[in-house]
């Protein structure tokens, strides 16, 4: 395999209007590891997502992968580099199928051989897929959709998944059954950016990882630094 790219946000300014949400952001993203962005609501994490993927254009800084220069780049110039993301909310087509919606995830792809490939490697992983693949997105329940914008994701063939809050609105069941499937995902030589609020599930399977607040790094390290860091601890475990 292919040396896999690292994405590095160096020192980034962002925000709506005149109003700065980051400030001064710098963070790692390694090739191969899961790295999560650990954040309360309002700490920045959604701007920090819409800054990688140029839907916000940030005053400062520069966004990398690799050794190429993606700052503010068209969104889809963005996703033909290698990096895809999972949304917030799943955002299913509701009235497509799964069959359609994983082949969307595909639509920069022309090679017939190589999109059924991608298929049959998603519907390895969810088997639940195949077996609905032509079943409306919109009468699956949270969990089905959870499996279908992975799979979705999976069929760009990314080199890089930024994951936005997975957990969001899952039964417990699901979310250790999503960390999973991420965890997965990762094993097959895909990075990861995970943004989570979910402190104990993303911390279970994440490498690496950041914390912001206020729009700022407050807190970096590996899982157990950050485990055992003060004001980790106080925000999240109490």
């Amino acid at each position: 395999m292919n040396k896999q790219p690292e994405l590095r946000l160096e020192h980034i300014r962002c925000g709506y209007d005149k109003a700065d949400v980051l400030v001064d952001v710098s963070i790692r993203v390694p090739p191969g590891k899961i790295t999560c962005i650990l954040g309360s609501n309002g700490s920045g994490k959604t701007t920090l997502i819409r800054t990688i993927l140029a839907l916000n254009v940030p005053r400062a800084g520069k966004v990398l992968f690799g050794d190429r220069d993606i700052t503010g780049l068209p969104t889809h110039l963005v996703n033909g580099a290698g990096i895809a993301c999972i949304p917030e909310g799943r955002k299913v087509f509701p009235k497509m199928t799964v069959r359609e919606n994983l082949h969307l995830g595909a639509y920069r792809e022309r090679n017939k051989s190589a999109i059924k490939d991608r298929l049959d490697q998603v519907y390895d992983i969810f088997p639940r897929l195949k077996e609905r693949s032509g079943q409306l997105g919109g009468t699956m329940s949270g969990g089905e959709q959870a499996m279908l914008s992975i799979g979705r994701g999976l069929m760009s063939a990314p080199q890089l998944m930024l994951i936005d809050e997975p957990s969001l609105g899952l039964s417990p069941r699901f979310v250790k059954e999503t960390f999973n499937v991420i965890q997965h995902i990762n094993q097959l030589g895909i990075t990861v950016l995970l943004v989570e609020q979910n402190v104990h599930q993303t911390l279970a399977v994440s490498h690496y990882g950041y914390v912001l607040m206020q729009g700022k790094v407050v807190a970096q390290g590996d899982t157990s630094e950050l485990r055992a860091n003060a004001e980790v601890h106080q925000a999240y475990f109490g």
